[in-house]
């Protein structure tokens, strides 16, 4: 291992995985606008709280926001570490304990690189991430190429929508092209005036993919966010709801998406299975550039 990965690892803390390696959640959307990038920040901390070794990394290419809303400078992002320009240890920063960020790149040159050397490099110092349990991946919306890349990539996919008619159906879409790629998708309706109402969307998008996608889809219900005024209020203020607001409805609904996600991965260790890892996920991320 290098002396900066040797870094990167004093940095983030060596030892074991408390559930058995690094557990890659990637967060999407069909539609722009739907809180992706809030529940993804949100859920990052409230796994983090409840003791997982987290870092959430900003893929949502051309519109990378996540040290925004974390409230943090990032001079230098994922790209710079693969021009060789920094180092991973330079550029993960330190949110809370327990909590990592790995900024994202604003454009499409991520996407460029394929120098042997410099991916080589690249996952040497990746490897020093896998003491993390989980790595959230903030994509971007819509069925591009580049987030499918990413969603591939990914070991869950969540995809985030709202009660809009528009964001629906963009989530089905969404949801129609990821089942080629994966067996399991988990749903999370954001925005909702109350339980019954997500449950309802859930509800009528299982319908339809069961009646036009088939095959072996399990499309799970991770959670429904109700809506409140001091959410769109947190962001602006650059603060976490779950750490600021925690006594709001949105804050425990979070929360209960996060313990579920924590939970699956518990039960995978109590099987007895590993993840395949951070390391393991950047190997299938760059193979498709």
């Amino acid at each position: 291992m290098s002396t900066q990965a040797r870094g990167l690892e004093a940095l983030v803390g060596s030892g074991a995985p408390k559930g058995g390696g690094t557990r890659v959640v990637a967060i999407t959307s069909g539609k722009g606008g739907v809180g992706k990038s809030t529940i993804s920040a949100n859920i990052a901390y409230v796994l983090a709280r409840e003791g997982f070794k987290v870092g959430i990394m900003d893929a949502d290419i051309g519109l990378a926001n996540l040290d925004v809303m974390f409230n943090v400078r990032a001079d230098r992002n994922i790209l710079h570490v693969l021009k060789g320009e920094a180092t991973f240890e330079e550029i993960v920063t330190r949110i809370e304990p327990n909590l990592w960020l790995i900024p994202g790149e604003s454009g499409d040159e991520i996407l460029k690189f394929s120098d042997a050397t410099i991916v080589s490099r690249f996952l040497d110092e990746a490897e020093s991430l896998e003491s993390l349990d989980f790595l959230i991946v903030d994509t971007g919306a819509g069925i591009g190429d580049t987030i499918q890349m990413f969603l591939r990539a990914a070991d869950d996919v969540v995809v985030v929508t709202v009660p809009d008619p528009a964001a629906i159906t963009d989530a089905y879409a969404m949801i129609k092209v990821v089942s080629k790629i994966k067996e399991e998708i988990g749903l999370v309706v954001n925005q909702v005036k109350s339980a019954k109402e997500g449950q309802k969307i859930f509800d009528t998008i299982e319908k339809v993919a069961r009646g036009n996608i088939g095959g072996d889809l399990k499309l799970t219900l991770l959670g429904t966010i109700r809506s409140d005024a001091y959410v769109a209020r947190s962001v602006k203020q650059r603060v976490l709801v779950c750490k600021e607001l925690a006594n709001i409805a949105p804050a425990g609904d979070i929360e209960a998406v996060a313990s579920r996600l924590g939970e699956k991965k518990e039960r995978k260790m109590l099987d007895g299975r590993k993840e395949r890892g951070i390391g393991n996920f950047f190997k299938r991320l760059l193979g498709q550039f």
